[in-house]
């Protein structure tokens, strides 16, 4: 049984970043090579409510002069049941279990953000929540 109901989800902010018509031709023959991060924050708000903030950033981690730069910050507001109270279950939760039921909108988002900066072949799907969560431990 799911322990946790997502009441919404948004946009925050989303952010494009390519300096000119070189960089872009530049980019568009590089960005094979750009590296997706993702950072998963948490803020209690009252009532057992939480809001979680999940920015993925895309960018080139070389050192190139020229290089595009996106990322998305996207908000979901959670409701908590009453009687999750360990630690680790309400972590797991966050970093995982919303992340999976959020994962479609996301990806969409972030796919759209690039694809509609002139980079039409890039597409953001299939984040694996379990193992980056997993990967944290080891």
């Amino acid at each position: 049984m799911k322990k946790f109901k997502v009441l919404t989800q948004f946009v925050k902010d989303a952010s494009s970043e390519t300096k000119d018509v070189q960089t872009y031709l530049f980019v568009r023959e590089y960005i094979s090579k750009y590296q997706l991060t993702i950072d998963i924050t948490s803020q209690p708000t009252k009532n057992k409510l939480v809001e979680i903030t999940t920015t993925l950033k895309f960018a080139d981690k070389d050192d190139n002069a020229k290089k595009s730069y996106f990322e998305l910050v996207y908000i979901a507001i959670v409701k908590l049941d009453e009687d999750l109270k360990e630690k680790k279950e309400i972590e797991k939760i966050i970093l995982c279990e919303v992340q999976k039921e959020i994962q479609p909108k996301i990806e969409k988002a972030f796919t759209d953000l690039i694809n509609n900066s002139g980079f039409e072949k890039v597409t953001v799907k299939d984040i694996d929540f379990d193992k980056l969560y997993n990967s944290r431990f080891n």
